[in-house]
């Protein structure tokens, strides 16, 4: 069983997946006309809820995919917000055996909406029962066991399933194909998220300026969550060193005492590129190598560092192992070495081959 995050990654402040007390629910957006981003996905939803208002009926089935922290469950609650109906919040690990899936179902009132976080972890006994709710609203249920077993059907009102992944490959393909709308959501601009610090710092009353809030928004991520948790760090920062406000420099010294840099890289981002580049000139380096010399799990590297480091192109993935791009070199403020095989170059010479 592959390990999702290591306990040494709980206290990383740029960690997308990782919920802690910083993250005020009261920061979230209640309504569609809020939710800055994704406007592919605002706009196309506007249009599906209208239409199911108009029609009296529950909204499709919806899959929400993408990396963590962008506002899938945030998103939920707005479609339920915007349909006036109740939601029910569970999560793929949470649930089981088919008796707790049956139990959520069956106190389900008409048009309600269950949203399951990380639906790709869900058993696939669990996934049997669901395949009839989400397609006849119906629940079948063995009763007694051997000869004298029978199946019985119990009719479930109308609601709407949201299944919330960052690993939408891993979910099965009948699954899947029961959603009727899927939405991608996608990594945030620097502009969209000084829109949302800016909401967040009149709902937290702090003062600032525009260009203390770019300076935060450039340096998470691309990501809502990370960039609410640094607006709180910023803030406190300015209260104790400053007068309050959140200007350009204090927010650029702030985010310098805790090691996140101008790409947002912290300082376990950055000994990994220092691993690669000064112990392996570069590389290529396996994974597992490259785990040993940093301390830290293989999995953790794979699913925590590389992806963002990949997202910037300073990681590329090769055949003979990961490998440092010329763009990794300029940012840790080191030169490639003479004959330095770029990715590119290493990649040819394996097709030559």
């Amino acid at each position: 069983m592959r390990k999702e995050v290591s306990a040494v990654e709980e206290d990383r402040l740029v960690m997308p997946g990782q919920r802690t007390e910083d993250e005020d629910v009261s920061l979230r957006p209640k309504q569609l006309k809020e939710y800055v981003g994704q406007e592919k996905v605002r706009s196309s939803l506007e249009v599906y809820i209208q239409a199911a208002l108009a029609r009296h009926d529950a909204l499709d089935h919806m899959l929400l995919y993408g990396p963590p922290g962008l506002g899938k469950t945030t998103l939920a609650a707005i479609v339920a917000a915007e349909m006036g109906q109740s939601i029910r919040v569970t999560s793929g690990p949470a649930i089981e055996k088919p008796g707790d899936l049956a139990s959520i179902l069956t106190n389900l009132a008409p048009g309600d909406v269950l949203f399951i976080d990380e639906i790709h972890r869900l058993s696939r006994s669990v996934e049997e029962v669901l395949y009839p709710a989400m397609e006849d609203y119906a629940l079948d249920i063995m009763i007694g066991k051997g000869p004298t077993a029978r199946s019985i059907r119990l009719d479930l009102p109308k609601f709407t399933l949201i299944g919330a992944t960052t690993r939408a490959g891993r979910l099965s393909a009948p699954l899947r194909d029961r959603f009727g709308i899927t939405f991608r959501l996608e990594m945030y601009s620097p502009e969209e998220l000084c829109r949302i610090v800016s909401r967040s710092a009149g709902i937290l009353n702090v003062q600032y300026d525009r260009d203390g809030l770019m300076e935060i928004a450039s340096r998470s991520r691309g990501t809502p969550r990370i960039a609410n948790r640094m607006l709180k760090r910023v803030r406190d920062y300015a209260q104790v060193r400053y007068d309050g406000r959140i200007t350009l420099d204090v927010a650029r010294e702030a985010l310098d005492m805790i090691d996140v840099d101008i790409l947002g890289l912290d300082r376990v981002d950055r000994a990994v590129l220092d691993a690669m580049i000064s112990k392996f000139g570069g590389g290529p380096v396996g994974l597992d190598t490259l785990a040993a010399v940093t301390g830290e799990d293989a999995v953790t590297i794979e699913d925590v560092y590389e992806p963002y480091l990949m997202q910037l192109g300073f990681i590329m993935r090769t055949p003979r192992g990961r490998m440092a791009t010329p763009a990794a070199y300029e940012h840790m403020g080191k030169k490639p070495p003479e004959g330095y095989a770029t990715p590119e170059t290493v990649q040819t010479s394996l097709l030559e081959e």
